[in-house]
Order: C-alpha cells, then sequence, then structure tokens
C-alpha cells in the first residue's frame, strides 16, 4: 500500500513538473509559429518583444495559454505614422493536443487585456485596416486551425475616425466577452459588453458625449449568409434601458438593416440621464415624475445610392424633475417627436414635433415644429417663453453666480427656402432681455442694465423682405457701459445699418467670467459707426460705403497655457473708413520684447465678408530689442522652431528696425529691411544687420506653401566676417567648412544660397545649393590634425601653422555637396593648388598638388641628382607633390596621391624632369583623383536623396498630426473620462528585439 502511494505521488510529481515544463519546452516553437502567421497574413510593421512572450498550462487548462505584452501595429504608408493597434496584453489559447501531437496548433481562445484601436479612414477611401496582401498576391496559406469558442476585451479604447463619411468616434473602458463555437458556420454567440462614448459625431454634428452604454444579448451568427441577428438582450446608455433586435447582414450591394428598438423603463427620468449636464453624481437623488415612450425602426439597404428607411419616436407625458437642494422644478414637461423616412432617400427624411411644453418653475415654454423634407425645406415652428433668470438659480445648481432679468422670446417661422426662387419661410421673431444683472462671487460688483432687444422679420417670405433689427444691446459694469446697435435688410444685398460705443474692462469681465489658465486685463474703448450694403462691397463702390470711428485699446495685458510669454498693450489706437483700418498708434510688449507699430489694411471689408478675397495692408515695426528666442515653440527635451505656414489670402508690407535681435545663440544688431507676404511667399528685400563680426545683407524668398518641403532661396552678401564666429554660430558652415575651426581671420563672399528647411526651420544639407566666391583677405591657419597630418607625410615643414593672404576660392554646393574648385594658394613657401569636395555627411575629399624645390627634400635629393646624367634637374628644380585628403576633418586619411612614397614620388619626379615629362605626373595624379571624386559624389548623392526622403516623410508626418488635432483632442477626451493607465512605449517604434 505504501509503495503505491509512494507510486502515484511520483506519478502526480512528474505529472506536475511536465505540466510546467511544458511551456517551456515549446516556447520557441509556438513564438516561431506566431511570428511566421504574422509574416503570412499581415502587410505592415507587427512590434513585439520575444522575451515579453509567456506560456502557461494552468490559465485555462487543458488548453496552453501564449501571453504577448506591449504587441502591435503600424500601418504602411501613408499610415506608417499611425498604430492600427496597441495590445497591453494578448492571450492567445491553444489545444495542448494539437500542440503535443499536430502538425498545426488548434486556436482555442482570444483575450485581449488592455489596448488601444485607431481606425483611420482618408478622404480618398484608404483605410489604415487594410493591411492584408492584395488578391492578386500568392498569399501563404495560413495553417493555424480555428476552434474558438471564447474571446474576451478588457479595458480597450477605439478611435474610428472616418473622413471620407465624416463619421468620428471614441469609445473607452471597453468590456466585452463572447461565447461560442466559432469554427461552426452558423452558431449562437451569447456576449455582454460595456464602453464609455466618449464621442459620436456625424458630418460635424455631435449625437453622443460623455454616456455609459451596457448591453447582453444572444446573437446568431450566420457566416454563409452573412447575417447577424439580435435576440432578446438588455441594453442600456446612462439609465435610458431599451431593446434592441433584428439582423444586419451583408449582401454583395450593400448592407441590409432589419432592426427595430424601444424603451424598457417608461419613466422620464431614465431619459432625462441622457440630457448633457444631468447625469452627475446626484442624478440618482433627482426628484422625478412622469412617463416616457420611445420606439423606432431602421430598416432597408445601405449602399451609395440608397438608405434604409427608418421611423423613430419619442413621447414625454407630464414630465417633472428638482433637485432636492433647490425649491423650484421644472414641470409639465410634454414632448412628441417623430422622425420619419418611409423611403430609400435621405432627402425625404421628415420631422413632426407637434407637441413641446415644459414650465422652469412658473415660467412656461411652448413650441411646434414640422419639416416636409430636407429638399424645399417647408417648415412650420413656433417658440414662446417667457423666462425669469432669477428663478433658473433656484431650478438648476449654479454654484456662485446670481441672476436676474426678465427672457421674452415670441419667435413663428413658416414657409420654405429656395435660394434659387429668392424665397425663405416668413419669420416673426422678438427677443428681449431687460433688466439683466450677472453677479459672481469672484467679482464684488456685478453687470447690470444688461438688455437686448432683437428682431427677426420677413412677412411675406422673400428675401428682399427679410429684417434683423438688434435695436437695443448693452450693460455696465462699475464706471465703463457699452451701447450697441445693428440693423440688416433685404437679405438678397444685406444692408446694414449699425454702432457701438462704449467701454470695457476686460480685467473685470475675466473675474465674472473666469477661463482656465488665461489671465486678461485691460480696457478697449470703442466708438464706431457702420453703414452700408454688402452689394456695394461685391462691386466695389466703397464711395457708398459709411464706416467710421476708432478703438483704443490701454492697459491690456494676456498670458495663458498656450501663450505664456504674454502679450501687453501699453497703448494702441485705429480709426476706421470704408478703405482702410489705420493704426495709428501701438505701443506694446511681446514677451520681453518692446514693439512700436504703424500702418494700415484695406480691402478688409471685401476680406472679411468674401471668400476668396486678399487683405491687403502696410506695416512699419520697431523695437529696441527683440527676443526671437523667448517665441520658439518648447518641446519636451529643448527649444525649437515649426514651419510657419503662411496665408495665401494677404498681400502685406513690413518694414523691420530693430537695434538688436537675439536669436539662437547670435545676437544681430542693426537689423532692417522690408518683408513682403504675397500667395503664401515671405519676400525679403534690402534686409540687413550686423552679426558675426560684420555685416550681412541679404534677398530672398521663404516659401512654405508646400509644408513638407518649405524653401528658400536667398542671396547673401558677407562683408567682414569672422571665421571662428560663422562656425561657431552656422550649422552649415560647420558642416561644409569644419576646416574654419582652426581658423581665425575674416571673409567676404557673394552667395546664391537655396534648398529646404526642416521641420525645426533649419536648412537640410542634403538639399542645398550654392554658388559664390569666398574671399578671405587674411586668415591664419593651426592647431589641426590636418596640418599635422601633411607636415608629418613630407617632412617639408615642422610648423603647425599657416598663413593665408588674398586667397579667393570659388565654391558651388550640389545635392548636398561642397564642390570647391581648383584655387591657387601658398602652403608655407610654396605654391600649391587645392581642389576637392566636402559632404553634407561630414566627409571629405581633396587633392592638393604641391610645387616643391628638390633641394628641399635634403640629402635624399642630393643623392639622386648627383646619379641623373644631363643638367635639366637641379636644386631649384620643382617636385610636384600630390597629397590625397579624404575621411573626415576630425578623423582625416592623408596620403600622397597613387599611394608612393616620398622616396619613390622624388626618383620619379625627377626622372621625369629630365626627360621632359613635366606635366605627366601632376595629370595623371589628378585625372585618378576625378574619376575616384565621381563615385564618391554618386554615393553621396544618393545618401542625400535619402536624407531628403527621410525628411520630407516627417514634414509630412507633421503636417499629418497638425490636421489630426481633432481626433488627438478627442483621444484626450477618452484620456479624461477613463481611468490613468501608466505610460506605454512609443509605439511608432519597431522593437530591435
Amino acid at each position: 500500500m505504501k509503495k503505491a502511494i509512494l507510486i502515484s505521488l511520483a506519478i502526480f510529481v512528474f505529472l506536475l513538473v511536465a505540466l510546467v515544463s511544458l511551456p517551456f519546452i515549446f516556447k520557441d516553437k509556438i513564438a516561431e509559429r506566431i511570428d511566421r502567421e504574422i509574416s503570412n497574413t499581415i502587410n505592415a510593421q507587427v512590434y513585439f518583444d520575444i522575451n515579453k512572450i509567456s506560456l502557461s498550462i494552468f490559465k485555462r487548462f487543458p488548453h496552453i495559454s501564449a501571453t504577448v505584452e506591449e504587441l502591435g501595429i503600424i500601418g504602411n504608408p501613408p499610415f506608417q505614422n499611425d498604430t492600427l493597434v496597441h495590445m497591453d496584453k494578448l492571450q492567445i489559447d491553444f489545444n495542448l493536443r494539437s500542440i503535443l501531437f499536430d502538425e498545426y496548433p488548434t486556436l482555442t481562445g482570444v483575450h485581449l487585456d488592455g489596448g488601444t484601436v485607431y481606425v483611420k479612414v482618408l478622404e480618398d477611401g484608404r483605410a489604415n485596416y487594410d493591411i492584408t496582401y492584395p488578391s492578386e498576391e500568392e498569399t501563404p496559406e495560413s495553417n493555424f486551425k480555428m476552434a474558438v469558442d471564447i474571446i474576451s476585451i478588457n479595458d480597450v479604447a477605439v478611435v474610428y475616425d472616418d473622413r471620407q463619411l465624416k463619421y468620428f468616434m471614441a469609445l473607452g473602458n471597453i468590456q466585452a466577452e463572447g461565447k461560442g463555437n466559432f469554427t461552426l458556420n452558423q452558431y449562437d454567440l451569447p456576449i455582454k459588453a460595456e464602453a464609455l462614448i466618449a464621442e459620436i459625431t456625424y458630418e460635424g454634428i455631435n449625437y453622443l458625449r460623455n454616456k455609459q452604454f451596457k448591453g447582453e444579448t444572444l446573437m446568431h451568427i450566420d457566416m454563409e449568409q452573412m447575417k447577424f441577428s439580435f435576440g432578446k438582450g438588455d441594453f442600456a446608455l446612462n439609465d435610458f434601458l431599451f431593446d434592441f433586435g433584428g439582423y444586419i447582414a451583408m449582401p454583395e450591394e450593400g448592407i441590409e438593416f432589419d432592426l427595430s428598438f424601444g424603451g424598457r423603463d417608461n419613466s422620464f427620468k431614465s431619459i432625462l440621464s441622457l440630457v448633457p449636464g444631468m447625469y452627475t453624481d446626484s442624478f440618482a437623488s433627482l426628484r422625478t415624475s412622469g412617463t416616457m415612450d420611445f420606439s423606432g425602426v431602421f430598416k432597408g439597404l445601405y449602399n451609395e445610392t440608397a438608405f434604409p428607411s427608418f421611423d423613430i419616436g419619442l413621447q414625454i407625458s407630464e414630465g417633472f424633475f428638482q433637485y432636492p437642494e433647490l425649491p423650484r422644478p421644472v414641470s409639465d414637461v410634454n414632448v412628441d417627436i417623430r422622425i420619419q423616412n418611409q423611403t430609400d432617400n435621405l432627402d425625404n427624411t421628415s420631422i413632426q414635433i407637434p407637441v413641446f411644453n415644459l414650465n422652469f418653475g412658473s415660467n412656461p415654454l411652448s413650441g411646434h415644429f414640422t419639416l416636409a423634407n430636407l429638399v424645399s425645406y417647408d417648415m412650420d415652428g413656433a417658440l414662446k417663453g417667457k423666462l425669469n433668470l432669477e428663478e433658473m438659480t433656484s431650478i438648476f445648481p449654479i454654484e456662485g453666480m446670481t441672476l436676474k432679468g426678465l427672457l421674452d422670446i415670441n419667435a413663428t417661422a413658416k414657409g420654405r427656402y429656395d435660394s434659387v426662387s429668392q424665397l425663405i419661410p416668413a419669420i416673426d421673431a422678438q427677443l428681449l432681455l431687460a433688466n439683466g444683472y450677472v453677479k459672481s462671487k469672484e467679482y464684488p460688483s456685478p453687470i447690470e442694465n444688461l438688455n437686448v432687444s432683437a428682431t427677426i422679420q420677413n412677412k411675406t417670405g422673400k428675401m428682399n423682405d427679410f429684417l434683423v433689427d438688434l435695436s437695443r444691446f448693452g450693460f455696465d459694469l462699475e464706471d465703463e457701459n457699452i451701447l450697441g446697435r445693428l440693423r440688416i435688410s433685404d437679405f438678397s444685398l444685406l444692408n446694414w445699418d449699425g454702432a457701438i460705443k462704449g467701454a470695457v474692462d476686460l480685467g473685470k469681465l475675466l473675474a465674472i467670467f473666469p477661463m482656465e489658465n488665461i489671465i486678461m486685463e485691460g480696457i478697449i474703448r470703442a466708438d464706431l459707426f457702420t453703414k452700408g450694403s454688402y452689394k456695394d462691397v461685391e462691386e466695389g463702390r466703397y464711395n457708398r460705403l459709411d464706416t467710421r470711428g476708432n478703438i483704443e485699446v490701454s492697459k491690456f495685458y494676456f498670458t495663458s497655457s498656450d501663450l505664456p510669454q504674454g502679450i501687453r498693450i501699453h497703448d494702441s489706437k485705429a480709426d476706421f473708413s470704408p478703405e482702410r483700418i489705420n493704426l495709428i498708434q501701438f505701443d506694446a510688449r511681446v514677451g520681453q520684447s518692446p514693439v512700436q507699430a504703424t500702418g494700415y489694411l484695406s480691402n478688409y471689408l471685401n476680406f472679411a465678408l468674401k471668400d476668396n478675397e486678399i487683405l491687403k495692408g502696410q506695416l512699419s515695426l520697431n523695437s529696441s530689442k527683440f527676443d526671437v528666442n523667448e517665441w520658439m515653440s518648447e518641446s519636451s527635451n529643448s527649444e525649437e522652431l515649426t514651419v510657419l505656414e503662411l496665408p495665401k489670402n494677404i498681400d502685406f508690407s513690413m518694414s523691420v528696425a530693430a537695434n538688436e535681435v537675439i536669436y539662437d545663440n547670435m545676437n544681430l544688431k542693426e537689423v532692417k529691411g522690408t518683408m513682403n507676404l504675397k500667395e503664401g511667399v515671405l519676400t525679403f528685400r534690402d534686409a540687413g544687420m550686423r552679426a558675426l563680426g560684420g555685416q550681412i545683407s541679404l534677398n530672398g524668398t521663404y516659401d512654405p506653401r508646400d509644408l513638407s518641403e518649405p524653401k528658400f532661396d536667398f542671396g547673401l552678401n558677407l562683408a567682414n566676417l569672422s571665421i571662428a564666429q560663422a562656425f561657431e554660430n552656422l550649422n552649415t558652415v560647420k558642416a561644409f567648412a569644419p576646416i574654419a575651426q582652426h581658423l581665425t581671420g575674416n571673409f567676404n563672399s557673394n552667395l546664391n544660397f537655396s534648398g529646404i528647411l526642416g521641420q525645426d526651420m533649419m536648412p537640410v544639407l542634403s538639399s542645398l545649393s550654392a554658388k559664390g566666391l569666398l574671399k578671405v583677405a587674411e586668415a591664419a591657419f593651426q592647431n589641426s590634425q590636418l596640418l599635422q597630418g601633411i607636415t608629418s607625410l613630407t617632412r617639408l615643414n615642422d610648423t603647425n601653422t599657416l598663413q593665408f593672404r588674398n586667397v579667393t576660392i570659388p565654391i558651388e554646393i550640389k545635392n548636398g555637396i561642397l564642390e570647391v574648385r581648383p584655387f591657387d594658394v601658398r602652403l608655407w613657401d610654396y605654391q600649391a593648388n587645392v581642389q576637392g569636395s566636402t559632404g553634407f555627411d561630414g566627409t571629405i575629399n581633396y587633392l592638393v598638388n604641391m610645387q616643391v624645390p628638390a633641394g628641399k627634400f635634403g640629402a635624399q635629393a642630393n643623392t639622386l641628382l648627383a646619379n641623373i646624367s644631363g643638367t635639366e634637374a637641379n636644386a631649384s628644380t620643382l617636385i610636384p607633390v600630390a597629397i590625397s585628403l579624404g575621411g573626415n576633418y576630425s578623423n582625416p586619411r592623408i596620403s600622397l596621391a597613387g599611394g608612393n612614397s616620398i622616396e619613390n614620388l622624388l626618383a620619379t619626379a625627377l626622372q621625369s624632369r629630365v626627360r621632359n615629362e613635366k606635366e605627366n605626373l601632376e595629370q595623371q595624379v589628378t585625372q585618378q583623383f576625378k574619376a575616384a571624386e565621381d563615385s564618391i559624389k554618386k554615393e553621396l548623392q544618393l545618401k542625400a536623396e535619402m536624407v531628403q526622403d527621410s525628411v520630407k516623410r516627417e514634414a509630412e508626418r507633421r503636417v499629418s498630426d497638425t490636421k489630426e488635432r481633432v481626433t488627438e483632442e478627442a483621444k484626450n477626451v477618452l484620456k479624461g473620462l477613463i481611468r490613468p493607465k501608466p505610460a506605454k512605449p512609443d509605439t511608432t517604434r519597431k522593437n530591435d528585439n
């Protein structure tokens, strides 16, 4: 018995050890299989770390589970900067028997824990989820066998951005689980899901925001018919419970819908939970009564030419709610809404709201509205009500704010809108706000005498009878007050007559209506009158327009999180006429830089009222000291400039004069010049400054019309610039003339300079083109490895200093290569000729041809001369010494051209002189050098093209990022609404492991 127990125990321990060991034994096999299946099926960049793959037999016994952490997919161009999927943790279950005995594993479960999915469809229909291989390509068939019986999702966020349909959806905290036999053609799938609906927007209209969804249903899946049916289930949106049933099918001609839905909880409170601002922590304690009925159907085919029919209805009867801590309720809420379309044409949609009324305390509000279709827009509507604003604070929790005043609304509209026939609905609407009063606990004084009287009328339905009359608008705030009026008549001509007069203290307004992370103060005074017709603006008849008056700004200050430098305007004054706005005075400080300006704007009425008009103007700007560094955009590690897009609808000339400008690490003095902005291109004319120890003058253009490849083209005149300072401050000099770090002296140059700017507004070295002459009056070259290498090789001079005088160097930059054409120079006491090139990557390739008297080589030359018959060679005979410079400046490779030693070179040269072959050696060396240089240039040109392509891709990414700010803001909404999570690695970078 004891022996049997021990044997059984041993078998148990063996099995346990085997179960623990199996994952480690088969880890490489499973990982290799996963990698192979990915490469066979997915045409995208998939990143994961092999060291973050773990296997376990116990997570879902008898299945073996492979868990991968930090797994993701990045799309191919044009989606190379978008992470389609990032998974914090992905668990895949396999049938253990298939691992042990079958040739191919059988997949049995998928579990996703944490992650994000970002689906993007461009305007042209290209989608980042299209990552399978095209059908015309032969794709290896996947060998995975499918027997999945569970799929679970936990804490996943999804962003769907369809720019073709103008549809946007952001979901967060998605939890879902489905169980079924996924290998069958038909199967039932019990599924439970919940998610935070952060935002759903279609064609610019927001339909849902910050709503909590929960659902549980039984789906029937028919894969042969591609039909997905929904059985009886429970669904909720916040506290709104509803049924959802029917099916969605995907035949070849489109998507077929047959869905019905309806409210389950007929209480008014359930629908109230969907009202923005109502579903808060105190919602549960809200006192409510009343009934609700909601139902709808959505049936038909959806494709490019058809839209399903629908019929959606909502009825609310005797609705009532009251906050428990407030004395007055909202009562007698009665609403009847029906949105209907019985055809497959969306234009035939009709809206009927025959009943709409409620009471805000003792203030009734009622109305009705009917819209026949979305073609002729035949409508009939009315809204009428009186609101005592003081009662609003006793109905809704408005903390720290006191409101008073009477708001009276009475509006009707009936008829159709037809721009061709010049018809609009007949309208009769009045809005009156009397004795308005607003007081915040943040500021002791209130806004008083807030009065608004507005009328919109069109009794005949014709556009020329249209009238908007804002006969009175104004308010008082302590010692300042504002009064205004505006009248617009004839919808086709848009005649206007308006005026505004008064002053407002922005600091007081901000105290009453605070804005986060913004500081603002100052007084604005205005006295403006305007009268005219838009028709006259179109025809350019400005003499018929009457616009006059002035605006003054004083003691103004503004700063925010987006503008931390701050702007302060001490005094500013502008007057208005129909032709132009004149800036008479402008004394300000932007950041720490004082600025004064005068100028004008013309064509401003056309620009404001019409499309494709050009705003013209002129400005004179002066500053005693302007710090550009203050306005460099901040990044996480340093400060950098970013490409500035220039407007194409502005024709503007600006003359600038600044005593001092600080830019990067340079201090520019006596900066002046004229800049012209036209058609999105900035032109510099007669610009100049004292910098780098000398004078810089320039003319040229900055052209950012293609934001991914902003161009510049300048003509530079450089006079008496310090070589050392140029090297210290200019990246271009560091790249193409590294020799400058060991040169002292000044230089002059006339240079035409063009290329592409990177996203940091610095020149892309591989794109540069330039041509000109570099003139050095006097300079010293010393303490250089290059110089030491030459003296060590030739043993002609043991000093480490060279003096240059009156040297003219012809230079040209093409395809990122600085080409130095042959020029003469004296190296020590020897005449020399230098030519070659420097690449944008720092590589150098130069040939130095020196003429050295034979006697300078000492004893070895005398011995050779004694052995040579004839009298043509002597100690004064010039020996051509060709030196090749390669590598890079900091680590140069220095050798005699052709690889000869000094001894062989000397013997060969002297023999050549005797045989009258004086030119042969130098010509041969030069020809060999040029042949090698052509090969080097081709390699550099290819590298330059690759670098420019890389820069363009990065630029396009940044441009795309800029255009996607709305998407990013929605993603940030998700981050703010769901629980904080640890930061993830950069998911647009592939793991090298």
